[in-house]
């Protein structure tokens, strides 16, 4: 998702393709993160105890991994960002 000064999205199919790129280096990582993960083996004791709510846990979360993790994920879309770029730059020369 590559953005102007004025945060107007100048390529707005990459936002799909950085989220999809997203979830699959956190699962090579070995993160836990993705659709229906809720941190917990049983959803239904830990909505009683508060750590989800049960109005609807929201499955996109990511605040429980360490920066650390964050950041290599991060890292990891840079990279391949980096590799895209020059793919395209060297089948044009």
């Amino acid at each position: 998702m590559v953005m102007a000064k004025n945060k107007k999205i100048i390529v707005p199919q990459s936002k799909q393709v950085i989220n999809q790129w997203k979830y699959e280096i956190a699962a090579e990582l070995g993160l836990p993160v993705g659709q229906g993960y809720s941190g917990y083996s049983d959803t239904e004791f830990s909505t009683e105890l508060g750590g989800i709510s049960s109005s609807g846990h929201k499955s996109d979360y990511w605040g429980h991994l360490t920066s650390r993790d964050n950041g290599a994920v991060g890292g990891e879309i840079t990279k391949r960002l980096i590799e895209k770029a020059e793919e395209t730059l060297f089948s044009l020369s």
